[in-house]
């Protein structure tokens, strides 16, 4: 695939799929270390790649937030074929890690919304490098 050509998509839908804030586990000045990561899925039917994002806020390996969100992006058909080889589809590292940093800034949005008014809506979700993290081209089955 040239992907100097443009790729269609479209954000298609935004999920929650895990929230909780666990105030027990939270001790006010302590270390605070952030754990993030990433899963892809897709709708064949659909022409939907999902990029699943999980981040934890946590002490002494101890979440005290924890976010798990989906964004659902629908690839345009000719894109969609070209990204098909056999029964799997290939991701090109350069796209599915574009797709990342879009969920990434839901990802920064939902944890805002779901925290506004608490006390621990002072916890951002900091600029992250996604090319460090997504080192290769994505393989789905």
């Amino acid at each position: 695939m040239d992907l100097n050509k443009s790729v269609g998509f479209a954000l298609r839908k935004i999920t929650t799929e895990q929230f909780a804030i666990i105030e027990d586990a939270f001790i006010e000045g302590k270390i605070i270390n952030l754990n993030t990561g990433f899963t892809f899925g897709i709708n064949r039917k659909s022409n939907i790649v999902v990029v699943m994002s999980k981040i934890s806020f946590e002490q002494k390996n101890k979440p005290f937030i924890i976010l798990e969100v989906g964004c659902h992006f629908e690839i345009d058909e000719n894109t969609w074929k070209s990204f098909k080889e056999g029964k799997s589809f290939l991701f090109p590292r350069e796209f599915i890690t574009h797709l990342s940093m879009l969920t990434i800034g839901t990802v920064r949005g939902v944890l805002h919304a779901k925290t506004e008014n608490t006390n621990f809506n002072s916890y951002f979700l900091p600029t992250i490098n996604v090319t460090a993290i997504i080192k290769e081209d994505i393989k789905i089955e």
